[in-house]
């Protein structure tokens, strides 16, 4: 299994939005808090859908192999 641009694009964006969230929770500002949370999400969804796409290309590769003795 590789590993995708979505993969890494996403997981970095999850990472970014923890952290923001974090520092929002901490200096009391809800509004970035907020933007934190959503952007951890939305990193989240796109980690998966890369994964998503890796596990169909590598069932993909699997099925096209002859298996034929």
């Amino acid at each position: 299994m590789g590993i995708n641009k979505d993969q890494v694009d996403g997981r970095v964006k999850e990472a970014a939005g923890k952290v923001q969230e974090v520092a929002g929770r901490v200096t009391g500002k809800p509004t970035q808090e907020l933007k934190g949370k959503i952007k951890k999400n939305v990193g989240a969804a796109q980690a998966e859908f890369g994964d998503a796409k890796e596990r169909y290309k590598d069932s993909a590769e699997h099925d096209t192999k002859d298996t034929r003795p």
